[in-house]
Formats: C-alpha cells, structure tokens, sequence
C-alpha cells in the first residue's frame, strides 16, 4: 500500500491546515527541484475548485512532519503573513532529544545566524545572528533521552534544531545538528534477542513533530486550536523508550 503523504485536517473557503508526512518537501528546493513537493500536490488537488492558487505562509524541514497552513486567496494570505510576523500565531513542536535538561521549563535566546557554516546550518551567532527565542518544556523523562515541547517564538530556519543542539539536547536522528544516526530497538535493550542484519529502526528522521497550532482565522476570527497525533515511526520511538 502506497504511503499516504498528507492529511487535510481542517478546510474552509479561506484556509487549509494539512498534516505533512516527514520526508515531503512543503515548496521549492535549491539542492532537488524534482522532489515531490506538498504544494504541487496541494494545487493538483484544487485545480477543479474555485481556489486554484495555495498560498504558503510558513514552512517546515522536509524531515519534520506535522501541521502547516496555507492560504487559499490573496486576502487571507496578507492577514495569515502578518499574523505570523507579529508572533500571533502559537506554534508548538515535539521533539524527542539525546540527554535530559536540568530544568521543566527553560529557554535559550541565542542569536541565529542561517547558512552560516559550509554545511549550510544555522549557527549561534552573538555579534552577527538575529533575535531568537525558543521556550521549552520537559514532557517525559527516559533513561537518556527526552521528549520536549518546543515553542519557536521566533521563526529561524531550523530554530528549535540548532538551539537544541545548543543546549547539548540535539534532537534525534538529526543529520545536520546530531548525529544522523537511526533508532534500533537492540541499541534501546540490553536483552534484545532479534536478529541484528534483518532488523529495521524504530526510526530514522529527524524526531521532530509539528504538534499543534493556535490561532485566529484571518477572515471570520474564529480561534482555531488544532493538533496532529504522531506518526507512527515517532510514536514506536516514544512507545519503545517508555518501556526501557
């Protein structure tokens, strides 16, 4: 059975709130234009309806699954824009990491600076970084690793990524600010009797998951609170570490 990429989980006239798939680029990409693309597939599906045109207004790491908006017409687009710049707009991130923070609740305000390596990451930057702040909270405690809540209140490429990693809490399976490395069950047990060459990780993206989203609908103001449950290679991660 073919994987299904996306789920629409809410819909108006206005706008559209989906849940992506880890893996699916949401627009353009410099480094693979031929990537299946989130909108591409979005205006496929809304070139038979009234609303041809899908309007981004932010974006998520093809790694990261979860919720993304978009706009569909120019004026919920402008307010949505404005919403997001003006930080009203709650975003919240689950995240599982390598280690256990010292404190429930923490934040950090390093100055990002994007592209700011020869790998192209996001580096802490205090002379020539922007503003950013991300908050955090302590969700569930294993035996060296942590699930987290993560709340950009500002929005930096790859934010939560590199303050986590600055932190020294790099979220797992990061290729870029950790190590990369998959999740095995028999590197979890010290018991596991399967056999090494046929198993497969528990998970092998990045453990990063756009939780939930709060805001007003930029035409009828209505609050919108809407939240996407794990996939299942993140939430066999958080079932398997809950068990050792």
């Amino acid at each position: 059975m073919k994987k299904k990429l996306y789920e629409i989980l809410y819909e108006d006239k206005d706008i559209l709130i989906v849940n992506k798939s880890a893996g699916l680029l949401v627009g353009t990409d410099r480094w693979d234009s031929e990537a299946p693309r989130l909108d591409n597939m979005l205006e496929e599906l809304y070139k038979d309806k009234e609303e041809t045109k899908i309007y981004p207004v932010h974006r998520l790491d093809k790694e990261t699954s979860g919720l993304i908006i978009y706009a569909l017409n120019a004026e919920a687009h402008k307010i949505l824009n404005a919403d997001f710049q003006n930080r009203k707009i709650e975003k919240i991130y689950h995240a599982v990491s390598a280690g256990i923070p010292q404190e429930e609740n923490f934040k950090t305000e390093a100055k990002l600076r994007i592209d700011g390596d020869k790998m192209h990451r996001t580096v802490i930057d205090e002379k020539k970084g922007k503003e950013s702040l991300t908050e955090f909270s302590l969700l569930k405690k294993f035996s060296r690793f942590c699930l987290l809540e993560a709340r950009p209140i500002t929005g930096r490429t790859h934010q939560i990524r590199a303050h986590l990693k600055h932190l020294g809490l790099p979220i797992l399976c990061d290729n870029l600010y950790g190590s990369g490395e998959p999740i095995y069950i028999s590197a979890l047990k010290k018991n596991w009797r399967g056999d090494k060459y046929e198993e497969r990780p528990i998970i092998s993206r990045l453990a990063l998951h756009a939780y939930s989203l709060k805001f007003f609908h930029p035409i009828s103001k209505e609050k919108i609170e809407i939240s996407a449950s794990y996939p299942k290679d993140m939430a066999g991660l958080i079932n398997q570490l809950s068990k050792i």
